[in-house]
């Protein structure tokens, strides 16, 4: 078997954080079980885990100042957010601190399984390189640059940050309206307008692959074909 996968579970439920960490552990997951953000924080800069599971509403320090002193040393390390509310802005302030995931209570331990190794694997091939194979293409996300036959076209921020989550994404679903609130932050009328303006600027600069597509999917999102 390989070697078990380290996370930090922060959660201040005795008994919830228990039932989760059980249930992680028979799936070869190392669980550092917390129960307040400062230990989570101790824990943290001793252990160097591979992944964050943080309840938001925690004594001595909450799941959103933890993440955010978390992601100003680790600007990789997935962080998952779990918690009672669902209201947007508090979905909007959860990505706002770093957050790349958001799990509502209750929810069921697959999902919870299921979106840590998306995120593991996604944050592999992000420390990986700094580059991305699309097509033909090369996609510097870092230098925020597109190379193509040695010519390069510059990105902006939102174009860079819209085409890692697509590449991320490729061959399936991007979903329009966590994708707007990630990177909007909100999904009204205007923002999905502007969203869409980026998407054709993306498709013009993707165009000289004829086999790249950036499909609208009515009603769900986007989907980058490559």
């Amino acid at each position: 078997m390989s070697k078990p996968i380290k996370i930090i579970l922060a959660e201040d439920e005795t008994a919830l954080g228990q039932i989760i960490k059980e249930s992680l552990e028979t799936r070869n997951f190392e669980v550092l079980f917390c129960q307040n953000g400062e230990i989570a924080l101790k824990t943290y800069l001793k252990e160097k885990p591979e992944l964050l599971v943080l309840d938001v509403m925690m004594p001595k320090k909450d799941g959103f100042t933890l993440a955010k002193e978390i992601r100003a040393q680790d600007k990789y390390i997935p962080i998952i957010f779990l918690t009672s509310k669902s209201q947007t802005k508090d979905v909007i302030e959860g990505f706002g601190h770093g957050g790349n995931d958001y799990l509502k209570k209750p929810f069921s331990m697959e999902e919870l399984i299921v979106r840590i190794h998306a995120l593991l694997d996604r944050n592999s091939l992000r420390k990986a390189k700094d580059t991305i194979a699309i097509g033909n293409y090369t996609f510097d996300h870092t230098r925020q640059k597109l190379l193509f036959n040695k010519e390069e076209s510059p990105l902006t921020h939102r174009e860079a940050q819209l085409l890692l989550h697509l590449s991320e994404s490729r061959n399936e679903i991007l979903d329009r309206s966590l994708i707007l609130k990630k990177l909007w932050g909100d999904d009204d009328f205007f923002n999905a307008r502007s969203m869409d303006v980026y998407i054709t600027k993306l498709r013009k600069k993707l165009k000289k692959d004829e086999r790249i597509q950036i499909l609208n999917v009515r009603g769900y999102g986007y989907k980058l074909i490559c």
